[in-house]
């Protein structure tokens, strides 16, 4: 095996790892023993894997490499929120966020540079798209942030940073591989979510080969209104989105699983008792959760956020419906980490005009 360019072993799950040391003449452990010390033990230098031969060492610094995305800025909330805008090459940078709660701490990553799918209320929709992140890119952030607050365990990992994780198939499957292999992080498959915008057929092979948790950014209880909050809306309508959401949960094993769908709670945009009652009746049928997320507000936006009273109002009626309900507590808005609310720094390549929010509202 000869190659002019170095693997990086950042982003190898366990299978992708053995294919490697296969291919140098190497046992299958031996993949075993390196995702220990990158992900484990934190060591990115092959010279202190002491486990290894003196002259498999010298190899893999010829061959291989543990390459890192780099922290360009790291902001601290008063509430204990951190973000860490992290540059990925020399024109891009994307945002990952980590949440403390008495009971678990959650880290929010990003799957690409920008997003491609121009949803109207989102910060990162209007920085336009630029490429996938890798998969190295994907679980170093988690390697970041587990060594920049060593303090702090990570217990839950959510796809709900920059990006829709369904477009970056592959390299988004590669990372969650090893943040759930008990020789990388160890997660639980109920601690790790992925939140999808709709990306019906990518989500039926999802879950053939995947059963974490599963997020939607759903928003809107019917086609009208979310065509034009969610536009891929337009391809995969709320019905076909539901019936890939129950193909899904019937694919996991012990259908123990739930659907939680986010809805950002945008003033008199979406928040009325109609809409409540009506989302209400149309997640009826299948396992869910409803997370009500208050609207965070960026430059440029012309939406903003309901009133608490609203809010109260919306998840009381969708409790009465027996619909189990959370109203999400916004965290980090003072660095703008909330919801909805990072940007990164973006190359556009999208050749898409950036386009602010411009929705009828009916009365």
């Amino acid at each position: 095996m000869t190659s002019a360019t170095p693997v990086n072993l950042m982003g190898l799950d366990r299978t992708a790892l053995e294919r490697f040391f296969a291919e140098l003449g190497e046992p299958r452990f031996r993949a075993t023993q390196v995702m220990k010390w990158i992900h484990q033990h934190g060591i990115t230098d092959f010279s202190v894997m002491t486990n290894l031969s003196k002259g498999l060492r010298e190899l893999l610094t010829e061959r291989a490499e543990i390459r890192l995305p780099r922290v360009a800025l790291d902001q601290a909330s008063e509430d204990g929120t951190h973000k860490w805008l992290v540059r990925v090459d020399s024109g891009n940078c994307v945002e990952t966020v980590l949440i403390p709660e008495p009971d678990r701490v959650t880290l929010c990553i990003s799957s690409q540079v920008g997003c491609a799918l121009d949803c109207t209320f989102c910060a990162t929709a209007q920085q336009g798209f630029n490429r996938n992140l890798s998969s190295d890119e994907i679980v170093g952030q988690l390697w970041l942030a587990a060594r920049q607050l060593p303090e702090l365990r990570i217990s839950n990992v959510v796809f709900m940073g920059m990006g829709e994780p369904l477009t970056n198939f592959d390299n988004v499957v590669q990372a969650i591989n090893i943040m759930l292999d008990d020789f990388g992080y160890g997660l639980s498959k109920r601690r790790v979510t992925l939140s999808t915008s709709g990306v019906v057929p990518a989500l039926d092979r999802f879950g053939d080969v995947c059963d974490v948790a599963l997020a939607v950014s759903l928003h809107a209880p019917d086609d009208e209104l979310r065509n034009r909050l969610v536009p891929i809306n337009r391809k995969y309508p709320i019905a076909t989105l539901l019936q890939a959401c129950q193909r899904y949960l019937d694919k996991q094993p012990g259908n123990r699983q739930r659907v939680t769908w986010e809805y950002v709670m945008i003033d008199g945009v979406n928040d009325s008792d109609q809409h409540a009652r009506a989302l209400a009746r149309l997640i009826r049928n299948i396992p869910s959760k409803v997370n009500l997320i208050p609207f965070n507000p960026f430059p440029g936006t012309r939406f903003a956020r309901s009133s608490a009273e609203r809010i109260s109002g919306f998840r009381d009626i969708l409790m009465a419906a027996g619909v189990v309900t959370i109203t999400r507590r916004t965290r980090g808005d003072d660095i703008d980490a909330a919801c909805g609310q990072l940007a990164g720094e973006v190359q556009d390549r999208s050749r898409r005009p950036v386009r602010m929010a411009r929705l009828q509202v009916s009365a």
